[in-house]
Formats: structure tokens, C-alpha cells, sequence
């Protein structure tokens, strides 16, 4: 079993992110291959495909969420994510067990007590298959019976019990609106079918490992799948992180040498090559953390994160170093700025 440096960690995950090279693929292909695209803001799944695609515009995205092709929903970590119609579908079954748990023990879990979640969450689902919209919507006409509880409360409620998908246009680029709400299986037309556990991990492996148990758990959400790499073990490989840490991985994955160039990246708020992880100075140190925390988009250069970015309302691209950067990184970054604002003011 070898060890593998944080740099061969890093390449790695840069590989399999799709950030070494842009690629030739579908957003679609994209989205899937990413198992899922943080999309809590909703133009940045937008930025996230433009950082990794050859050529992407922001229509063939626009288009699969008019399509139904891809929807915006609760998932991993219980945030919003923007995946394929097929992954939606096999994916939120493995997020309810988290969600529960929310109302049992979340902000609202004094307002909620004593109700009948099951109640409340068939109640919701009639109204909002009937008529799209926001769960505080639904959660007044829920007040009706329910009188003495809060609508946001209820609303809540429908959040985590119900498969909710958010309906365009919120999440389109050339236009937006506020989130309006439908169960998945009424918007897909097609129930919920939950994913087998050991294909969730092996597509998590393809496209952030080498990874720890916890590190799967971290990016899922989910617990004990200690239990799953088990299963999968004989055909994974091992190896040992710097720290001691045993380390899974497909043996036909990519594990690039540590040396590899790596061109300078902008990534869009909460990206999750910065949150897949328990430990996530492959990409980012351990003090640089609240940048992610706090939803700025960040620079990657060489690999790991140097500095923070914004757009103005000119649609001009701003750059915030945390440290000092030689002048020739300095450039590189510019001019990735550069082509990212041209490309946000031809859209």
C-alpha cells in the first residue's frame, strides 16, 4: 500500500474535475460524470460548466432544465445541487434518512414538535403536484389545518420530507425568479428508484478519489458506508495518505504525476471540489476555509486555492489575493479573468 503525497492528491482530484483540460463533453455528460454540481446559487453551475467545457453556453443548460433533463434539488448535504433527471431520481432516496433528522433536531425541531410528518408532508404534496409553488405558499394553506403552527414551519417540513425539484425559470441564466416547487416524481413523471449504495460510492471514487470512508460521508451526507467500501474492497486499491489514512480508489482511475501543469481555474460559490471532502487541503488549507464557508468564488492556481473573485454589476472581474503571488501568476489569472468576463458579457 503506497502513500500519496497532498500534491498527488491534488492532481488527482484536478483530473477528475475536469480542470486540467476543458473538455469536448455534453453538460449533461458533465453533470453526471460531476455526480451533481452545487447550484445553492443559481448562475453557478453556469460558471462551474464554463471552467471545465470547451465551447459551453449557457442555452444547453438553460435547455435541460426546460427539459427536464436535469432538475435543481435537495440533495447531497442537504443543499441545493443540480443533477441529471436519472440521478435525481436515484439519488434523493439516500438523503431522507439526513433530512429527518433535521426536523427532528434542527432550528425548527421545537415548532414541529408533535406533528405527524407523514400528515403533513401527503397534504403538501397534493397541493403542490396540483400547483407548483414556494413551500411557504403551500405552508399557508397548510395553516388551515394546522392553525397553530407557523406556514414557514410547515413550509420547512415540506422541504425535508417531500422530493421537491425547483422549477425554471428559477436557475436559468437569462432569466430568473424565486423558488417554485414540485415533487420530482410529479415534474419527471417517474418514481423514485434509490441507487444501489456501492454504484453512489464507486461514482463518488470516479470523480473525487482517492478518498477516505469519511471523506464519502462528508460529500454525501450520508453514514456508514464504511460498511459499502468493505464490500467493495477487492476491487478498489488502497493506498495511505500523508497523515496514515487508508485511502480507496478504482484501479483504471486517473492518478496524474504531481508535476503535472496545471492552468490557472475560476470556480463558482461552494464548488465541490471544496466541499467533497472531510479533508480538504488537497485543494484548499485548512486556514483558508472561510472564503468557502462565506460563498466566494475562488482561484485556483497551480491546483489550489490563492484568492477569491467577484463580478460587478458592470460585469467586470475582480480578483482578492490571500497571499502574495509572483507576477506571472498574476498575469495568468488576469487573463483567465478576462476570458471569463467576455464570455459572462457575450451571454
Amino acid at each position: 500500500m503506497g502513500t500519496l503525497s497532498q500534491d498527488q492528491l491534488n492532481r488527482a482530484l484536478i483530473e477528475r474535475q475536469m480542470l486540467r483540460e476543458r473538455a469536448d463533453l455534453s453538460a449533461l455528460a458533465t453533470i453526471e460524470h460531476l455526480f451533481g454540481i452545487q447550484a445553492q446559487e443559481p448562475k453557478s453551475p453556469y460558471i462551474g460548466l464554463w471552467t471545465r467545457l470547451r465551447d459551453f453556453q449557457p442555452k444547453e443548460l438553460e435547455d435541460l432544465l426546460t427539459d427536464r433533463e436535469a432538475v435543481r434539488m435537495l440533495l447531497m448535504r442537504g443543499t441545493i445541487h443540480l443533477v441529471s433527471a436519472r440521478d435525481a431520481l436515484g439519488l434523493r432516496p439516500h438523503t431522507q434518512l439526513k433530512l429527518d433528522r433535521e426536523l427532528q433536531s434542527g432550528p425548527f425541531a421545537a415548532r414541529l414538535k408533535g406533528l405527524d410528518f407523514d400528515e403533513i408532508a401527503e397534504a403538501g404534496r397534493k397541493i403542490l403536484d396540483e400547483t407548483p409553488q414556494g413551500t411557504a405558499d403551500a405552508g399557508r394553506q397548510l395553516e388551515e389545518r394546522w392553525p397553530d403552527r407557523e406556514h414557514t414551519v410547515l413550509g420547512n417540513a415540506l422541504r425535508n420530507k417531500l422530493a421537491l425539484v425547483q422549477l425554471p425559470p428559477r436557475g436559468l441564466w437569462h432569466s430568473s425568479g424565486r423558488a417554485v416547487c414540485t415533487t420530482v416524481e410529479n415534474w419527471l413523471g417517474r418514481p423514485q428508484q434509490a441507487m444501489d449504495r456501492q454504484e453512489l460510492v464507486l461514482r463518488y471514487l470516479r470523480a473525487f478519489g482517492p478518498a477516505t470512508v469519511m471523506d464519502a460521508q462528508q460529500w454525501s451526507g450520508l453514514t456508514r458506508l464504511g460498511e459499502v467500501f468493505q464490500q467493495l474492497e477487492p476491487d478498489l486499491v488502497t493506498f495511505r495518505n500523508e497523515a496514515g489514512k487508508e485511502l480507496f480508489d478504482l484501479p483504471d482511475a486517473p492518478r496524474p504525476d504531481p508535476e503535472t501543469p496545471v492552468p490557472v481555474r475560476l470556480l463558482p460559490e461552494f464548488d465541490n471540489i471544496l466541499l467533497a471532502h472531510a479533508d480538504r487541503r488537497r485543494v484548499i488549507a485548512d486556514d483558508r476555509l472561510g472564503v468557502v464557508i462565506g460563498g466566494k468564488p475562488t482561484v485556483l492556481v497551480d491546483g489550489y486555492v490563492v484568492a477569491t473573485w467577484a463580478v460587478s454589476k458592470e460585469r467586470t472581474i475582480s480578483v482578492d489575493y490571500i497571499d502574495e503571488q509572483p507576477r506571472s501568476r498574476q498575469k495568468a489569472v488576469a487573463e483567465e479573468c478576462d476570458r471569463l468576463q467576455d464570455w459572462i458579457r457575450k451571454n
